[in-house]
């Protein structure tokens, strides 16, 4: 059992085939008993990015649509979902000035860390942080997590 945390441009790779697709459903399949984190903001991102490829024409509507339901479900009964609190959104400001990280990008990380400090304190593994985004995993390795790009996983 491992301990990740996926931001959006991960998760989607589960729903929609990318490169990495085939490496993120076998991190993130319940049978295998991996925890998987996120940020409550992902929701969002996950579904608006399915609805932008369906819109720009790169998958039909009837897969989209299968692929939110299906997005949907799992996100009530796989994910452990990370609250946005004010301690959060304070680190993800810190966060962003120091990195200068999109605005989502810094929550997505400012969760990351709150995970991961939790994971240490109560003497877990480390924490995996899993993101397909170059700019947002150059940040996390600056916060000393460990990280892992989808991409490197075709």
């Amino acid at each position: 059992m491992a301990i990740y945390y996926m931001d959006s441009s991960s998760i989607v790779k589960r729903y929609i085939h990318e490169i990495g697709s085939a490496w993120v459903v076998s991190i993130a399949a319940p049978a295998i008993g991996n925890d998987i984190f996120t940020v409550r903001v992902t929701s969002v991102e996950v579904v608006s990015a399915i609805t932008r490829r369906t819109r720009g024409g790169t998958i039909p509507s009837a897969d989209a649509a299968t692929a939110i339901a299906t997005f949907k479900n799992d996100w009530q009964n796989e994910y452990q979902i990370v609250e946005v609190t004010e301690g959060l959104v304070n680190r993800a400001v810190s966060l962003a000035e120091t990195h200068g990280l999109r605005g989502y990008d810094a929550i997505q990380l400012a969760a990351a860390c709150e995970i991961h400090n939790l994971c240490a304190a109560a003497g877990l593994p480390p924490l995996i942080f899993v993101s397909a985004d170059t700019k947002l995993n150059a940040a996390a390795i600056s916060e000393w997590l460990m990280v892992d790009d989808p991409n490197s996983h075709p």
